[in-house]
């Protein structure tokens, strides 16, 4: 074997360790770069759920911060416990086979973290209401904070009490999330009014034209 041929093999070895650094390299690389991902991920969701955090903590000054007189406090009170009520029947209404073990509204919550079928229903029922996840935390800390106290009020009550409650909210209250959940729950409520009572006018007329007839 002369000298050409053997430099010529070590040189082929040479080539075929470096290949195999390069493959190594490369795989490190991979691998860290995964974990790069991973650490990203996980920082994301961790400033999410901080400020998710501190966005519930400003709501929860806000709601003990009102000064609401105790007529004012009753009446948003009556609408978010019946928006919450409506929200609950309409989960239930959708799943009549899970009615047993979704007894309030707090089960569908915890439950539906973990179980699809009731994240989906409840994902459409904040649909169809025009309501959203930040609303309900929103209405939750307000009934948690004032439900001990507060006298439900009928609509007829709050109707003699207050005309406008909608300026009210806006004039009194600051924090945005909170005042956006309490306008849309009186949105909800009253728009369900409306309809309730333009079914009952076409059902009183509906029995006045067949009482004519008759």
């Amino acid at each position: 074997m002369n000298n050409e041929t053997t430099t010529l093999i070590s040189l082929k070895e040479a080539m075929k360790r470096v290949d195999h650094k390069l493959q190594a390299l490369e795989a490190q690389f991979k691998e860290l770069d995964s974990t790069k991902d991973n650490l990203t991920q996980k920082f994301e969701q961790h400033s999410k759920t901080l400020a998710s955090q501190a966005a519930q903590d400003e709501i929860w000054i806000a709601v003990l911060a009102l000064k609401f007189t105790s007529m004012e406090l009753n009446i948003l009170y009556s609408y978010v416990v019946e928006v919450l009520i409506c929200l609950h029947t309409r989960v239930l209404e959708k799943l009549p086979d899970l009615v047993r073990g979704l007894p309030t509204l707090a089960s569908v919550l915890r439950q539906k973290v973990k179980n699809k079928r009731i994240r989906v229903v409840w994902e459409s029922v904040l649909e169809e209401f025009g309501l959203q996840e930040g609303d309900i935390i929103a209405l939750r800390t307000f009934f948690i904070a004032h439900g001990n106290k507060a006298e439900h009020y009928s609509a007829k009550v709050r109707q003699m009490y207050i005309r406008d409650v909608t300026f009210m909210i806006t004039n009194m209250i600051k924090n945005q999330a909170l005042q956006d959940g309490l306008l849309r729950a009186v949105q909800v409520i009253e728009k369900a009014k409306a309809v309730r009572a333009s079914k009952e006018q076409k059902s009183s007329l509906k029995e006045l034209i067949l009482s004519v007839k008759n």
